[in-house]
């Protein structure tokens, strides 16, 4: 694994070379390193050439990454540059003995550093990144020793007669690892969308005999708590909705298991020693748009649930009991616990925070206090929550106003109140929404009211797409930067009314300091409200912030998997049922010259060019222009209808085996043409006879899925197999390991050869 990051990272670092250089110049200016090091020196002299063309920051940093995925500035200094002639400064650059010299007595190890980054540029502030599209930058590896490689480092004091004495003793004993009895499930914020997705955790013995002998005396009688942080944003749509739940290794629900029913209480369920389980419902309700606190404490047969809720200066407290009548079991190393959603029930909607399991231990009485944790305040979900509802209601309010109110128009009891008791007139009213200090109401005044005339009522999610599409406009149209600071309140009204692309632009724009500064924490929550929404490209940014250490976390990668996860089901569902709305993403180097003159469009000579070689009968134009056109690639648009035709004209017409394999397979799943299996099996069978391996796997489908007929459907994939198909050898794979294999028994292992041989 550590090979695989360092190639990775080796990667990174020369496309980085690559773009940059030891040299950049810009339209901001030129910044270079005239005397770089190999590798980390203590105290390096370094000279820098920079020169600029308005008034800027000249930036000198050094980025270290370590194996965890983490990353750390460990020297970073700024000066302020003005325009004129190149000039060279000396920068003494102090890279930390930790990576410089050995460990010993006085400079203590660290994690192990996978690579180096000496970087430099010029930006507007002081608080700028690196910015490779607009400012000038530098970036230059540097060669990192392994710790035990590196020279000793001949300190100038000389320790104490007592440090030594006992650095030398501990030298050569033997020491235990220090371990935490409270294991951290989750640090950090995750965005649940209510569906079969969650955060799984798996724990491992203790390494400390002490703490592992203590665990193993509990697991028949434990003594252990956990403490989670939920924010509900809708009640639980089913029976159940998973909170956190424990799965063992053979699949059923241990203790402890935690839901919340579709009432709003809490389901909490344990597993005795008898073999059978047994549950109790809390007499109280999970709020919606609070973030709370929600303790689990199992002390030996008793156990106890409580709730803290925090709304303001106001706090919601209660909680409830009970003793049940057989032990308890609970091995916390055997199976995998689940945060939100899994294999077997959906999660809540909403959002978690902290979660943290006490091993073998309850809550002690500091920890039942309620403070909220710094990450929740920074984010500030419910300030979002609060001041998005304001905004709806006075929306709301506006609209009545100035449209036409039918008879049958019911509003909600904060409008209604609103125009039947304010002190203030219609008129009045009108006027203060219009002329508010906000001048980026004008658009959402004008969109509203012409929405409200026309149809009497207000509808959200249509002002919320033309506020979006109006943004685009104006970036379109824009000739600098900075119209994204102008559009940006037009962005977060558009994601409070409903339009998650806005919120996933503006947490990029926030994140990459496109606007007036970089705002790392709004960005974060822009994401994560649009990631709950279940909006792809932010579940793949929290994604991929989670699995290298982004913004203000460290890295984790099981969160990451959790959001990863979403979108590797959505899009393999996505690939059964392909729509012009999709995007069919390609790879294309842009020094793959072939690649490039391949791609067309539909006024494009090459793509008339195909067209007219398609209707002359030539059989690879008919397949390309078929398999442009019903993925949209090669830059086509999707038109599956029109990809169908070219498949049709190539089986029937030009009876090439490759376009009866792609009808029939459009024919057996619909898409684009009515569904006719008997008709798709000829065609398959017809390819088979010409030679097509894909059409053997293809057919063993059919006789699986719909005549039930494994001997059949075994016999074509062992065919298909053969000749190299890497779809047959997957799909024998399932068959051995689910005993579907006719006149063999079930054998997991056979899923592991059936991958290899697909790879």
């Amino acid at each position: 694994m550590r090979d695989l990051k360092s190639l990775y990272l080796c990667s990174y670092v020369i496309v980085c070379m690559f773009l940059t250089g030891c040299l950049s110049r810009s339209s901001s200016g030129n910044v270079a390193f005239l005397d770089a090091p190999d590798s980390p020196v203590s105290k390096c002299p370094l000279r820098v050439q920079f020169s600029c063309f308005q008034p800027s920051v000249v930036h000198v940093q050094v980025l270290v990454t370590f194996d965890t995925g983490s990353t750390s500035v460990v020297f970073h200094k700024h000066w302020n540059c003005e325009p004129g002639r190149p000039r060279t400064r000396v920068v003494f650059v102090g890279f930390p003995d930790w990576i410089v010299y050995r460990p010993d007595r006085v400079i203590r190890g660290s994690d192990w550093a996978l690579s180096c980054l000496l970087r430099g540029w010029i930006g507007p502030d002081e608080t700028s990144g690196p910015d490779r599209f607009f400012g000038a930058s530098v970036s230059i590896p540097l060669n990192i020793q392994s710790p035990l490689s590196r020279p000793l480092k001949q300190h100038q004091l000389c320790a104490n007669w007592d440090t030594d004495l006992l650095w030398r003793f501990r030298r050569d004993t033997p020491q235990c690892a220090q371990e935490n009895e409270a294991a951290s499930l989750l640090s950090t914020l995750y965005a649940s969308t209510g569906e079969r997705y969650g955060i799984i955790k798996t724990l491992q013995p203790f390494s400390n005999p002490v703490l592992e002998g203590q665990r193993l005396k509990s697991i028949h009688y434990p003594w252990c708590a956990v403490s989670l942080w939920l924010l509900l944003v809708k009640p639980c749509s089913n029976r159940f909705c998973g909170l956190l739940h424990h799965i063992d290794a053979e699949n059923n629900y241990a203790s402890p298991t935690v839901f919340l029913t579709e009432s709003g209480k809490i389901h909490v369920q344990v597993h005795g020693d008898a073999g059978r389980s047994s549950a109790f419902l809390s007499a109280f309700k999970v709020p919606l748009y609070q973030w709370c606190r929600i303790n689990l404490e199992i002390l030996g047969r008793m156990v106890k649930i409580s709730i803290a809720c925090i709304e303001g200066q106001e706090k919601f407290v209660q909680s409830a009991e009970h003793t049940f009548g057989m032990n308890i079991m609970l091995d916390d190393t055997h199976g995998y616990f689940v945060i939100g959603g899994g294999k077997f029930i959906q999660g809540v909607e909403g959002y978690y925070g902290p979660v943290t399991y006490y091993r073998t231990q309850g809550l002690s009485a500091d920890r039942a206090e309620i403070h909220l944790p710094h990450v929740l305040s920074k984010v500030n979900i419910t300030g979002w929550f609060q001041s998005c509802q304001n905004f709806r209601s006075e929306l709301e309010l506006f609209s009545s106003l100035t449209g036409r109110r039918p008879s049958d128009c019911c509003l909600d009891p904060y409008t209604e109140l609103l125009l039947n008791h304010s002190t203030v007139n219609s008129t009045e009213q009108l006027m203060l929404f219009q002329s508010s200090a906000d001048p980026y109401r004008r658009a959402v005044v004008q969109m509203t009211k012409q929405l409200a005339q026309k149809s009497g009522r207000l509808n959200e999610t249509t002002v919320g797409r033309k506020l979006y599409a109006l943004v685009l406009r104006r970036i379109s149209r824009a000739h600098n930067t900075k119209v994204f600071t102008r559009v940006m309140p037009l962005l977060l009204q558009s994601g409070c009314l409903g339009d998650y692309r806005a919120l996933h632009l503006s947490s990029v724009l926030y994140s990459t300091g496109f606007t007036d500064k970089r705002q790392t924490y709004k960005a974060w929550l822009l994401a994560l409200l649009a990631a709950q929404k279940d909006w792809r490209l932010a579940l793949m940014r929290l994604g991929h912030m989670h699995h290298v250490g982004d913004l203000e976390v460290t890295a984790d990668r099981d969160l990451s998997y959790a959001y990863y996860i979403n979108i590797a089901r959505q899009t393999s569902v996505d690939q059964k049922n392909p729509s012009a709305q999709q995007t069919f993403v390609e790879v294309v180097r842009l020094n793959d010259e072939e690649t490039l003159k391949a791609q067309t469009s539909e006024n494009d000579d090459l793509f008339h060019w195909l067209k007219l070689q398609a209707r002359s009968g030539v059989a690879e134009a008919e397949q390309a222009m078929g398999r442009m056109l019903f993925w949209g690639q090669q830059g086509l648009s999707p038109d599956i209808q029109t990809a169908v035709k070219h498949y049709e004209r190539g089986a029937i017409k030009l009876n090439d085996p490759v376009s009866m394999y792609d009808y029939a397979i459009v024919l057996l799943t619909g898409q684009g043409v009515q569904k006719d299996v008997r008709k798709a099996v000829t065609f398959l069978k017809k390819a088979i006879e010409q030679g097509s391996v894909p059409a053997l796997t293809a057919l063993g489908w059919y006789y699986e899925q719909y005549e039930k007929d494994y001997e059949k459907a075994v016999h074509l994939w062992e065919e298909a197999d053969a000749k190299g198909h890497a779809d047959a050898a997957m799909n024998l794979g399932v068959f051995h390991s689910q005993g579907l294999y006719p006149g063999q028994p079930a054998d997991p292992r056979w899923v592991a050869a059936g991958k290899a041989s697909a790879a």
